[in-house]
C-alpha cells in the first residue's frame, strides 16, 4: 500500500462501536471483534452461507445495519415460512445481494425484530448464543434467548 495513501487518511476511531472509520474514502474495518451474549469473543455464525450484514460470517455490529442483523439463528422451514407470509423471501438467491437463499439447518444472522416477530408467533429458530451479538441485549433478554439456545446434536 503506498506510504502517501496511509500518510492522508483521515481516520478516526470511534471506541464505542470499535471501528476504525476513514471519512474521506467512506471504508470501515474492524478495530476489534464484538462480543457475544456472554461478553465473551463473538464466534463466527456461518461461513457457508456467508452471512453477516458486511457477508464476513459474523453477526458484527454496524451502525448502518439499521435493522440489527445480531441474532445468529439455526434457519428452520417454519422460519423461513413465517419470513415469507412477513414479506421477506429467505428461501430465493439474490446474487446481486451476495445472497445464496436459505435452507433449513443453514446458519445465517437474522434482524432482531424478525426474530422476535418470531418468537411471538412460536416458530422462532435456535439461537447460536456464542454466535450472537451482544448489543442485541438492548433488545432481546438473556433469559428468552437461553430458552431458544441451539445444542449441536451429539451422536454416540
Amino acid at each position: 500500500m503506498n506510504i502517501n495513501f496511509l500518510l492522508n487518511l483521515s481516520i478516526e476511531r470511534n471506541l464505542d462501536k470499535n471501528l476504525i472509520l476513514n471519512k474521506k474514502n467512506n471504508i470501515r474495518i474492524k478495530f476489534m471483534s464484538d462480543f457475544n451474549v456472554f461478553g465473551e469473543k463473538l464466534l463466527a455464525c456461518s461461513y457457508s452461507p456467508l452471512t453477516g450484514f458486511n457477508r464476513n460470517g459474523n453477526c458484527d455490529s454496524y451502525p448502518e445495519d439499521k435493522a440489527k442483523h445480531l441474532v445468529c439463528v439455526e434457519i428452520s422451514d417454519e422460519f423461513l415460512e413465517f419470513s415469507y407470509e412477513m414479506g421477506n423471501d429467505l428461501k430465493s438467491p439474490e446474487p446481486e445481494y451476495d445472497f445464496p437463499g436459505l435452507k433449513a439447518g443453514d446458519f445465517w444472522c437474522v434482524c432482531a425484530k424478525r426474530w422476535l416477530e418470531a418468537h411471538e408467533a412460536g416458530v422462532a429458530p435456535k439461537v447460536k448464543l456464542e454466535s450472537t451479538n451482544e448489543n442485541i441485549l438492548e433488545l432481546i433478554s438473556i433469559d428468552l434467548l437461553i430458552k431458544y439456545a441451539y445444542r449441536k446434536e451429539t451422536t454416540n
